[in-house]
């Protein structure tokens, strides 16, 4: 299975996911901000297949992070999540480097099925 890092301030959404994704065989690491998820993939030295993380956080948001991740680590799969429409549209420029944007509120079952497609297309390459 995969290697997981979620970045998400909301510590109940964070275990959430985490719960949800390690049910499913996955190996997950979190962490609570921006800066915290730069620390872990600098430490693990990019050894992760997906990063999972939220725009909207303190320190370093999830675009200061997708940014940084995918210079650092550019075979590094990365989605964002949001519950807000304007963090949404600034996403929209960063096409290049993240697979999707997973609306809030969501489900198990639509985190699940969005982070298997986008290690399906991972896989291909």
């Amino acid at each position: 299975m995969a290697r997981i890092l979620i970045a998400e301030d909301e510590d109940a959404l964070r275990a959430l996911c985490a719960r949800a994704l390690a049910s499913e065989g996955h190996e997950v690491k979190s962490a609570c901000d921006g800066s915290e998820a730069l620390d872990l993939l600098a430490g693990e030295q990019g050894r992760f297949d997906l990063l999972l993380t939220d725009i909207r956080m303190p320190l370093m948001d999830g675009i200061a992070l997708a940014l940084a991740a995918a210079r650092d680590f550019p075979d590094l799969t990365i989605l964002l999540m949001t519950g807000y429409a304007d963090q949404r549209e600034r996403a929209h420029g960063l096409d290049a480097i993240i697979h999707d944007v997973i609306a809030k509120p969501f489900t198990v079952g639509v985190l699940r099925a969005t982070i298997n497609e986008a290690l399906a297309v991972r896989a291909r390459f």
